[in-house]
């Protein structure tokens, strides 16, 4: 009989996919990722643990002291960012997804509020998920991040048909619209949508995005650039507003995106 008491078994039978999944706790996340500024860390830490009570008089306090526009960029983004790092990490889920984005919402609406109403947007953009695809929690996350960096965002929603996305970016013209994509079913939607911007002679950047598309396929065709992760988004969308093109994104997109 073979001896197998000296065997270790745990480099055979470990789900290294698992292990890897989850590896911090919420608290872990904010010791490294909130502000170090006592009133902006309650206004993040209102939108990392979805506390909907808490938003309100955390904004007001921060806004007390600060400009609305710096609580925003300095207390509720660092807030959802945190938020997309324990979903990315399987910590959280979509209902905290959901809750932390309308935490952010209510503190976004407070903060232009006070600045006398909506914030002067830098430029529209155009958001969807593919068509029969029913997954939107990315995009989710990205828009709300787009919002937070003063963008206006045109959220068309999930499952969205080709025709009607085309028919909608040919009416506004947005600075670039993004497509998220969870299923491998459903990404072949981008490059359709693609070649009927070329035959309308619009050359307007279509994003690939979500878990189905990599950086490979999403800039197959052309037209098309890549955001690996929500927080990518708006350092691309900067450098479009700088007079990059999508074949200059994809050309310099490693140092464009840098750490995030």
């Amino acid at each position: 009989m073979i001896d197998y008491s000296k065997v270790d078994f745990s480099k055979i039978l470990t789900r290294y996919d698992v292990k890897k999944q989850v590896v911090e706790t919420p608290e872990q996340v904010a010791a490294k990722m909130m502000p170090k500024d006592p009133l902006m860390k309650a206004v993040a830490e209102a939108v990392l643990y979805k506390k909907l009570k808490d938003i309100m008089p955390a904004m007001q306090a921060a806004m007390a002291k600060n400009k609305p526009d710096t609580v925003i960029n300095e207390g509720l983004v660092p807030g959802i960012e945190a938020v997309g790092t324990l979903y990315n990490d399987h910590v959280y889920y979509l209902p905290d997804m959901m809750v932390a984005a309308k935490v952010m919402e209510i503190g976004i609406k407070m903060a232009e509020k006070e600045m006398g109403g909506a914030r002067e947007t830098k430029a529209t953009v155009i958001m969807h998920a593919a068509e029969g695809d029913p997954h939107d929690i990315g995009k989710n996350i990205a828009a709300a991040m787009m919002k937070a960096a003063g963008y206006n965002v045109i959220d068309m929603g999930r499952d969205v048909p080709v025709a009607t996305v085309i028919a909608e970016v040919e009416k506004v013209k947005p600075l670039f619209f993004s497509g998220t994509a969870l299923m491998t079913t459903t990404m072949s939607a981008f490059p359709a949508e693609a070649a009927l911007l070329k035959e309308k002679n619009l050359n307007i950047p279509l994003m690939g995005c979500g878990g189905a598309v990599n950086r490979e396929y999403a800039t197959s065709y052309d037209l098309g650039i890549y955001s690996a992760k929500a927080n990518q988004t708006a350092l691309i969308a900067q450098k479009i507003i700088d007079g990059y093109d999508w074949k200059k994104i994809n050309e310099e997109w490693d140092n464009i995106v840098g750490g995030a």
